[in-house]
């Protein structure tokens, strides 16, 4: 028969279960660090579609030149409401939602996409999504051989 002195002592020196332990420590960090690698490069992708489409809705508005001044040749402005109703309509058509300003000279457009990305891994440690945000902006130019600054 053994003795309890000795059994205990074989108790505490024994290491069994051990590396379950480690494993398991070892595979949420690996999650995490899988997790922080796909979701980042999820919402970098998403902020360069925010600004691709920001982009393209600050050059949809730019297109909307105030014609009574330029046809008498008086100016090459944006006419702000058409400006930001195309902006705004080329926002809806990709479906994002956004602001869109025009200068007080009527010779540049800013758009602002705003949106979210929602986790794939990071949710499962309570991070459902992240914000996203785009910026676009459009110059109005003209000219025959070289353009013409604002």
């Amino acid at each position: 028969m053994i003795s309890r002195q000795r059994c205990l002592r074989r108790a505490r020196l024994d290491d069994r279960g051990g590396v379950t332990v480690f494993v398991a420590v070892c595979v949420i960090a690996l999650i995490g660090i899988i997790g922080v690698a796909v979701d980042g490069g999820s919402k970098m992708r998403a902020a360069e579609r925010a600004d691709y489409i920001a982009g393209e809705a600050a050059r949809a508005g730019g297109q909307a030149i105030d014609p009574a001044d330029a046809i008498s040749g008086k100016a090459i402005v944006v006419d702000p409401q058409a400006a930001a109703a195309a902006a705004q309509s080329y926002l809806r058509s990709a479906g994002a939602t956004g602001t869109v300003s025009v200068s007080g000279d009527g010779k540049t457009l800013n758009v602002t996409v705003t949106g979210t990305y929602d986790t794939k891994f990071l949710s499962v440690v309570g991070i459902g999504s992240l914000p996203v945000t785009g910026h676009g902006k459009a110059t109005l130019l003209h000219g025959v051989t070289a353009p013409e600054g604002p």
